[in-house]
């Protein structure tokens, strides 16, 4: 099977429609990639799959679960499925590339 390059930018997901909160950005398997900008406040609920944030630009806080830390561009975080989670007292230019895989329920050690 012949490998597919894959590819997206920062532009790209600024631009893509959105579906809810996110635009989906990139598709493959069970992976998915989504660009995630919320103004003023994150109203997410908790994902049925396993995530990673990638943060592009921005800072503030991050609660994922019952541990709030802090997170500026470059951060990477990992979310446990159906983990309560959300980004808190962020800056304005706060953004993320989100990446979900896996299995409903999430994946197990």
């Amino acid at each position: 099977m012949p490998h597919e390059h894959i590819h997206a930018t920062v532009e790209h997901g600024a631009s893509a429609p959105k579906l809810g909160l996110a635009a989906l950005v990139l598709h493959h398997g069970s992976m998915e990639v989504e660009y995630y900008a919320p103004h003023g406040r994150d109203t997410q609920l908790p994902h049925d799959r396993d995530e990673l944030y990638v943060v592009i630009s921005g800072h503030g806080w991050f609660r994922n679960g019952q541990v709030r830390h802090e997170f500026s561009a470059g951060d990477v975080m990992f979310v446990p499925a159906k983990t309560e989670h959300r980004f808190e007292q962020f800056s304005e230019d706060f953004a993320t590339w989100v990446i979900f895989w896996g299995p409903k329920g999430g994946e197990h050690e």
